[in-house]
């Protein structure tokens, strides 16, 4: 039988993107972490999932990017849209956890994670993946964030049961500071990055999804845990996005 996880990737790896995000974003961080102009640069894309994020830095940076992603699905459909674009010379996919990576210590001008870090959790991934930059690296990464200081019962009350280190920009931003990073942008992802992006896609694919696997319970189950989100963010947007935090090391 398969389990959750294996139909969560059936669900989303035809999608472009496997949570809120676009390419524009990507480009805007890109021109706020002062990357553009140099040459030569080592990055790794961490959690790239189907490679959306890594694309655009192919194309817009002088840079070998390794693409980290546990999941060969994602990895092997970046692989064929990287071809596409013509950027596949530039990446090397790495099939891997984020929480096990082989980078040497400040090997890396920059490190970049969209909508990905929570995997590990916000601080516990900052300082692992810490040592693999440079000083004077940049961290790029999304990341779940409170817009305002107080929210309504049911959306806090569900982002505490999936997520429970979101937190506001500030707390997050003291966070990066606490551990040697220096806050150099910040901006939120406006709500065509969720809804065009991620969750209409994302809507548009269910029908076949359940057919595909005979609307076993399971598949219903992820669906309607998909709907409950989608309608969550709807009523509530204005209160919660992700956040894009652009820091850079300064401290080893």
């Amino acid at each position: 039988m398969m389990d959750d996880m294996q139909l969560l990737v059936n669900l989303h790896k035809d999608g472009m993107r496997q949570g809120p995000g676009g390419d524009a974003e990507t480009r805007l961080a890109v021109m706020l972490s002062g990357l553009r102009g140099k040459t030569d640069l080592k990055i790794a894309d961490i959690g790239c999932g189907s490679g959306a994020s890594t694309l655009v830095l192919a194309q817009e940076l002088d840079a070998h990017i390794t693409a980290v992603d546990f999941l060969p699905e994602f990895l092997e459909v970046l692989k064929q849209n990287a071809t596409k674009a013509g950027v596949i010379n530039r990446i090397t996919t790495l099939e891997q956890s984020m929480d096990h990576l082989p980078f040497r210590e400040a090997e890396l001008d920059a490190i970049w994670s969209e909508g990905a870090i929570y995997n590990m959790g916000f601080e516990t991934g900052i300082i692992a993946w810490k040592p693999f930059l440079k000083r004077g690296g940049i961290l790029a990464v999304s990341e779940l964030t409170w817009l305002t200081v107080e929210r309504p019962i049911d959306l806090q009350s569900h982002w505490d049961r999936e997520y429970s280190e979101v937190d506001t920009a500030s707390a997050k931003m003291a966070i990066l500071e606490r551990h040697g990073f220096s806050p150099m942008a910040y901006f939120t992802l406006p709500k065509h990055c969720w809804l065009d992006n991620y969750y209409r896609p994302m809507q548009q694919r269910f029908s076949k999804f359940l057919e595909t696997h005979h609307y076993s319970d399971r598949a219903k189950s992820i669906v309607t845990a998909e709907e409950v989100e989608i309608d969550l963010y709807e009523r509530n947007q204005e209160f919660v996005s992700y956040g894009y935090y652009i820091a850079q090391k300064l401290v080893d």
